[in-house]
Order: C-alpha cells, then structure tokens, then sequence
C-alpha cells in the first residue's frame, strides 16, 4: 500500500477519502494490535459524521488482531484518557478531527495508563504496518491466522464514574451562585455538561448553566468549534453579555480544550490561565512543580515562584508536556494554548477539570474573572501567537536573529528560539506540518513595547 499521509507527528489527522477511510481505519486497528499487542482496548469518537463507522473499522481491525473491544459510544478525547486507566485496559483509541475542517477526521492513540502513542513512541511503527497491509502476515491479507481467536466487542458507558472523577477537582460545598455560559460548540461536550448539571442539582450547587449550541450535530450548523479563532467567539460572547453571566466558556470538537471568557465577555488568553490554575494547585501542595511551556513564560515564572511552586519549563506538545510531568511528578502543566494537564487525571489533559476549577476559584475569592486576571495581563501583556505563512521559515527567523540575538540577555532553544531582553521578550516556533512560523511576544507591564516589539519582529520575518 502506497505511504499513509494522515499519519503526523502527535496523531492522525486527514481528508477523508483517500487519505482516511474504513479500509485505513482497519488498517490502523489491525497494526496498533500487532504492534502494542494488548488484551483489551477502549474506543470512542466525536460526532464527526463519519467517526462511528471510523471507530468500528479500526475495532474490527483490533478484534481481528486477536484484541477486546470496549466501545464507550460518544466521547471527547479526555474520556478515552480516563476509560484507559478506569477501565484497566491496556490502552485507547479516539475518533475525532478536533477543530480540522468538516471533510477531515483522525484518531488520538494512547497505550498503558493512558500514555501517548506519539512519533517517538510507536506511531510510525504503527503506520508501517498498517501500510504493509498485512501486519506480519502476507502483504494485502487481512485473513486470520489459523487458530487465532477473534476478540470480543462490548459497549460500556464510563459517564458516571468519569464526571465523579472531574468532580473529585473541587469540593462541591465551596460553590456560590454563578451563572455559567457553556458553549459546546455542537461538539462532543453536550452529555458530559448535561451530567455535572444533574450531579450540581442533586448535590444543591447554585450554578446556573446557560447552554449555547449544546446539541451534538457533525454537520456543524455554527461552524467547526475552535474558538483559538476569533471568528468562533462571537455567540459566546453574545450569550454571556445577553444573560449577564459571570463566565462564558467554550469547547473545541473533542473538548480537551475550553476556553474561557469574562463576566464582560472578553477573551481570556490561555496564558494567563495557567498561573491562574497553578496557584490553586499551590494552595494545596506547597512546593509542587507545575510544567510551562516557552512561548509565554514571564507571567507564570513569577506567579508560580511567588505561590511557593517550582516552575519547569517543557518543550510545547502534549506528548513533551506529559512526559516532563511524570519525570518530575508535576502536580499540574499548563499551555498557553489551552491544553491544561492534571497528574491525577494520568497526567493528562482535559478541558473539563480547567473551568471547574475556575468557577471554585471565583467563589471561593469572591472575585469576577476579570479582577482575578487584570493585574496579571497589566503586569506581562502579551501578543498571543501569530502564524505568519512564509515560504522559507529557517531563512526568516535568521532575519530576526541577526537583527536581536546580539543584544539578547538570554537565548533559549527548549522549543524554537526564546530571546529574553530586560523588558521584553519573544519566542519563534516553526510548525511541524506547515510553512507557518508562530510568534510570541510579552513585555514587561508595558502594552506600547510590547505592541512595538511584535510589529517590529512581524515585519523582519515577512520581509
């Protein structure tokens, strides 16, 4: 079979048709058999139209590499990390294209104890199987082995023990009235919502939840959810203004991410969330590490140093993040992106536990959201990361470097390039996939410098 291109460094993600199909989907279950060899694996998918189809193809493939099946019907990404370790099977598999455009899918793979399957841990070995079309057998031959047995195949649903699980995050009595808008974006989020909501009423917690595009619908009526764009934010903010609720939250496809928005409706950067974030953790584990990536880091550095943690700087990308959390048993990683990673959810991420745990700050500060984060975002004010399209990437950040890295107090290369000036400081990423350079930018309680800075570093690198 000729080269399978939906396979990428983290995931697999690809145009449906001739770069994923049932066949390729079959292909993938039957290798990660062959390969990881496990006795029994979790599945789910999104609400993609073609995830349920996508995920019986690759369990067909699993059973027919002589593995169990537990199918876990609709799911968020998060939920194949915790049926992993709830479950005790030896590992999972998700359905999902995230915020990818409509006529895409993919699939998240994790093995034991919900560790990713990336690029450097088994992915690439996975997709030369399932290219070789046999997978050890006589290449473009999917017949079993004489005497092998088939695996079983059971639906099970983890919903309770899951939204127990997330719930174990905050102590329900530390709750006072807010009214919360949730935007699920016609995503995979719907069910999970609808079942904290029944836990908060049963349990007499006075949160109001107003749900926005709550319905899960694959054709997407209002748009692929990925509100990192500002152009997906707009009935988020409408609904928080309109129903003058003191938070609006909003979730990509799959719901690793959630995104958080004001009592006024304004964006809160991911950045500023994550020492948010970490200095709860603080309150409780005086001392623990809490796991940053280089983009943005000023703001973190002092919250986290001030709170009496230990700040580690990780390269960016989950599969880095998880793996630095486990070797420094971090209590809590977070990344500007809105990937928040929590050692007692397997050192995973989730997008569920992030706003749970804000709404618990919020009430146990009797503070607004904006009050929380104002002097963080007036102390660094940050650019947010840009994506610039550039035909020679290398060549560009050169311009920059020629121009700055003389003058820099410190240059680091954990993850692209970070120069660090006394009032200002920038980090340059090129992306894995795509002709795109990514940059951030922060300052020093200084929004002209920072402003300044940025357009001065946009223009060298689109030159």
């Amino acid at each position: 079979m000729k080269e399978l291109t939906c396979f990428k460094a983290y995931d697999i993600r690809g145009q449906l048709g001739e770069e994923l199909n049932e066949d390729i989907a079959y292909r993938i279950g039957r290798a990660y058999g062959e390969y990881l060899k496990p006795k029994a694996i979790a599945v789910g998918g999104d609400v993609r139209e073609t995830s349920e189809s996508l995920k019986l193809a690759v369990a067909k493939g699993l059973q027919d590499a002589g593995v169990d099946v537990i199918d876990i019907g609709l799911a968020g990404t998060e939920e194949i990390y915790f049926a992993a370790q709830h479950l005790d099977v030896d590992g999972g598999i998700e359905v999902t294209a995230s915020h990818n455009p409509i006529d895409y899918n993919g699939m998240k793979l994790v093995r034991e104890g919900a560790r990713p399957v990336s690029g450097d841990t088994g992915l690439f070995e996975i997709k030369k199987l399932a290219e070789a079309g046999g997978c050890g057998l006589e290449a473009g031959s999917w017949k079993l082995e004489a005497g092998s047995k088939t695996g079983e195949y059971q639906k099970v649903s983890i919903l309770d023990a899951y939204v127990k699980k997330l719930l174990s995050f905050v102590s329900l009595d530390s709750f006072t009235p807010l009214k919360l808008v949730i935007n699920s974006g016609n995503g995979a989020a719907g069910h999970v919502i609808d079942a904290i909501e029944e836990r908060f009423q049963k349990a007499g917690v006075p949160i109001e939840l107003i749900k926005v595009h709550h319905e899960p619908d694959g054709s997407f009526p209002n748009g692929i959810p990925n509100p990192l764009l500002p152009e997906c934010r707009q009935d988020t903010i409408d609904a928080v203004k309109a129903h003058g609720a003191d938070m609006g939250i909003a979730f990509d496809g799959d719901f690793d991410r959630c995104f958080l928005f004001d009592e006024n409706g304004e964006f809160i950067e991911g950045y500023y969330i994550v020492g948010l974030l970490g200095e709860a953790f603080l309150a409780h584990e005086t001392g623990a590490k809490i796991i940053h990536d280089p983009r943005l880091s000023w703001n973190t550095i002092e919250v986290i140093s001030e709170a009496g943690g230990r700040p580690v700087l990780s390269k960016t990308g989950h599969a880095f993040i998880k793996e630095r959390m486990r070797e420094e048993d971090a209590v809590y990683g977070g990344e500007m992106s809105a990937h928040h990673y929590f050692r007692d959810f397997a050192y995973c991420d989730s997008g569920m536990i992030p706003w749970l745990l804000v709404s618990e700050l919020m009430c146990r500060k009797q503070m607004k959201l904006s009050e929380m984060v104002k002097e963080r975002i007036e102390a660094y004010p940050s650019s947010g990361e840009i994506n610039s399209k550039i035909a020679d990437p290398k060549a560009a950040i050169e311009r920059v470097l020629n121009v700055y890295e003389k003058d820099a107090l410190a240059v680091d290369h954990t993850d692209g390039i970070s120069l660090e000036f006394d009032n200002w400081r920038f980090n340059l990423r090129c992306s894995n996939t795509e002709p795109v350079v990514r940059l951030n930018v922060e300052s020093r309680a200084n929004s002209e410098l920072m402003q300044t800075k940025t357009d001065e570093v946009l223009a060298l690198l689109r030159q």
